[in-house]
């Protein structure tokens, strides 16, 4: 396992990691500390319409680029759960951050799992798991006839491996509303495409075949998931329902019409939302 009391800051808005790996950050505001976690391909950008407002709102609001994604450096290796949550425990270390709060959109809802099941919850208060996307189970199993056959993945894999700029401008607006304006749909492909086509596609191997269902019902923290009934990326009857009823005392709730891409279409009501959460767990 990483040991965490070898993360450091090296510079501004850079972590070096245990495992060597420098990962871009950014720091805004003061209070009690927000931690957020980008989905698949996006990076801390993604964030800015939930840290701008809560940073002004009494927050200390955080948010890091994983390894190979964004301004963080592409090591080639450590696409898989227990080294991404290892990251993430040394930015928590790194950032002296405690009473935290994880906001974790879609991929990153099997990295807040993983590092809570492997690191423990001492410096964790409450999680909220935006439109979840990698958990409890997305592979369709004998034991698990609600997921999805493993040729769907792959085939959509080989898709985007083939053209990813191609492959993330088709879904583009079932990602959105309609009405959405195009220059956002750019903004979030122009994230996408700066991630390493390698990490990509390996952290798309983990996230469709890793089986959370044993970590969720280990989950010793307050949890909020907040799932849109119109995302087409992670259908929330195999992921937000499910995942609900597997960690003790989770509450769901449900978006009327919200997408796969909440975190900006329905922007002002999940930011009342984390803000109710956090104070009423203070």
């Amino acid at each position: 396992m990483n040991s965490v009391r070898d993360a450091r800051t090296v510079g501004p808005n850079t972590i070096m990691t245990g495992q060597g790996a420098s990962l871009f950050y950014r720091d805004w505001g003061a209070g009690d500390p927000i931690l957020f976690l980008a989905g698949w391909t996006l990076s801390s950008d993604m964030w800015a319409y939930q840290m701008e407002p809560l940073s002004r709102q009494g927050f200390r609001c955080a948010a890091y680029d994983r390894r190979a994604h964004g301004r963080s450096s592409d090591p080639g290796r450590g696409y898989d759960y227990d080294t991404l949550a290892d990251d993430l425990a040394d930015v928590i270390e790194a950032l002296r951050l405690e009473n935290l709060t994880l906001v974790a959109h879609s991929f990153a809802s099997g990295e807040v799992v993983r590092y809570l099941t492997r690191h423990g919850s001492a410096r964790i208060a409450r999680v909220a798991l935006i439109a979840p996307a990698a958990i409890p189970f997305l592979l369709r199993t004998d034991d698990n006839p609600i997921g999805v056959p493993e040729a769907a993945f792959a085939q959509m894999r080989d898709a985007f491996l083939s053209d990813f700029a191609g492959w993330a401008e088709d879904n583009a607006e079932p990602y959105f509303v309609p009405g959405t304006s195009r220059a956002t749909a750019d903004w979030t492909i122009r994230m996408m495409t700066q991630t390493s086509l390698q990490a990509a596609g390996e952290l798309n191997r983990i996230q469709v075949s890793t089986d959370f269902r044993s970590e969720l019902a280990r989950l010793d923290v307050p949890v909020l998931i907040l799932h849109g009934d119109r995302d087409a990326s992670a259908p929330i009857e195999i992921t937000g329902r499910p995942a609900a009823a597997l960690i003790p005392g989770a509450r769901l709730m449900v978006y009327e019409g919200a997408p796969h891409g909440l975190y900006f279409t329905h922007k002002e009501r999940l930011n009342q939302d984390l803000t109710h959460f956090i104070r009423e767990q203070a």
